[in-house]
Parts: structure tokens; C-alpha cells; sequence
């Protein structure tokens, strides 16, 4: 490999770790039941521009969020998937919005 193959490799690779460097995680709570609901809160996550990937569990009812803290701040996370009808840690969502849910989705509220 000649020198400049090399020193390019080697940039984008230093580059890309800078970019990784960036990303926060986050682990809370979100509130719901069943597969749909797993495809919903996940969709509502990756949809706010600065979140790289979510992965709700719907046994332990907890979300990890990787995201660009410089683009986003969680609680805005937590307002999309409430947003969706689910319940978070930190906002709960529209009883509207929760009544719209699929029979399965709708989970246990907390008053």
C-alpha cells in the first residue's frame, strides 16, 4: 500500500471515531405491550433528527437510545414517543393519543 492509500485510511478512520466520540446513550423507561408497540416507540426514537438507533425491550420496558447530544436533547425523545401514545419516564402521552391505540398496545397508565 502506497503512503497516501495509507494516510487515507488512516483519516477516515480517525474521523469516524471522532464522529462515534459524539454520540450519548440513554436507557429509560417506556410503556407498552407487544411487537407494535416495540415498532412504534422505536420508529418514534429514530425519527428525531440526531438519534442514530433505538432498541426498546418490551419485557423489561426499557429503551436504549444512542443520539447526538449536540442535536437533541433526550426530553425530546421522550416527546416523540409520547407523541406515538406511549408513555415515558418523563412524558406521558395524550389520553387521546393513548385511546387511538391498537387494543394489544394499550398498557396499564399510571394516574
Amino acid at each position: 500500500m502506497n503512503k497516501k492509500a495509507f494516510l487515507s485510511v488512516v483519516v477516515f478512520f480517525f474521523a469516524g471515531l471522532m464522529a462515534f466520540a459524539g454520540g450519548e446513550k440513554e436507557k429509560f423507561k417506556v410503556y407498552g405491550n407487544c411487537g407494535m408497540c416495540e415498532s412504534r416507540i422505536e420508529k418514534a426514537a429514530e425519527n428525531v433528527d440526531g438519534v442514530a438507533s433505538a432498541d426498546w425491550n418490551k419485557d423489561t420496558k426499557m429503551i436504549l437510545v444512542e443520539y447526538d447530544a449536540s442535536k437533541v436533547e433526550v426530553k425530546e425523545i421522550h416527546k416523540a414517543i409520547a407523541k406515538a401514545g406511549h408513555d415515558t419516564e418523563m412524558v406521558k402521552a395524550e389520553d387521546e393519543t393513548y385511546e387511538g391505540l391498537p387494543g394489544c398496545c394499550k398498557y396499564d397508565r399510571k394516574e
